[in-house]
């Protein structure tokens, strides 16, 4: 049962009742009609990103999925709320790589999927012996990932909202969904 492919997507809901508001969010994402089942953060080794559109393509109403689920919820009227997945894949496919969820308040877009983004590759980097200084920007951690050769492909899929301005629930969600195929 190792994953073939791996697709993106995002959404985010609106409602009164903060579970219809989740289910929203899954709507938005394509994603309702599936029975979702929350695992860890491994990206599969020899696993293709594809398209999201491609992606829901594999899927089946009532089927049992596989995913790396981040989500954040308020109901604080123009609270600012992101969830965020990253994704760190090594140059060399016979190696796992790694996702990250991040859920956060007051992060922009950019910020909560660089930071999702930065933590992946961190984890990843560990796993490699690639050295990294914790206190060097993204920016120089990028530098550094490239130069080592080891670290092909960065990536995240980012959904921030603000909260509803007249105190409905207001949920994000990111997701990456694993094909079995």
């Amino acid at each position: 049962m190792v994953p073939k492919k791996l697709f993106f997507t995002k959404g985010v809901g609106k409602h009164k009742e903060r579970l219809t508001s989740f289910e929203l969010a899954l709507r938005d994402a394509g994603i309702a009609a599936q029975n979702l089942v929350r695992v860890s953060s491994i990206f599969p080794p020899q696993a293709r990103l594809i398209p999201r559109k491609e992606g829901l393509k594999y899927l089946s109403p009532g089927e049992v999925v596989f995913a790396v689920v981040a989500e954040n919820s308020t109901r604080e009227p123009h609270r600012l709320v992101a969830s965020s997945i990253g994704v760190a894949i090594p140059a060399d496919r016979e190696m796992y790589g790694y996702l990250s969820e991040h859920h956060s308040f007051g992060e922009t877009e950019d910020q909560a999927g660089d930071y999702a983004e930065e933590l992946a590759a961190e984890m990843l980097a560990t796993t490699l012996n690639v050295e990294f200084d914790p206190d060097k920007s993204w920016d120089e951690k990028k530098e550094i990932y490239r130069i080592s050769n080891k670290i092909v492909r960065t990536a995240n899929v980012t959904q921030s909202a603000v909260g509803d301005k007249n105190g409905r629930w207001t949920t994000t969600l990111a997701a990456a969904i694993l094909i079995l195929e």
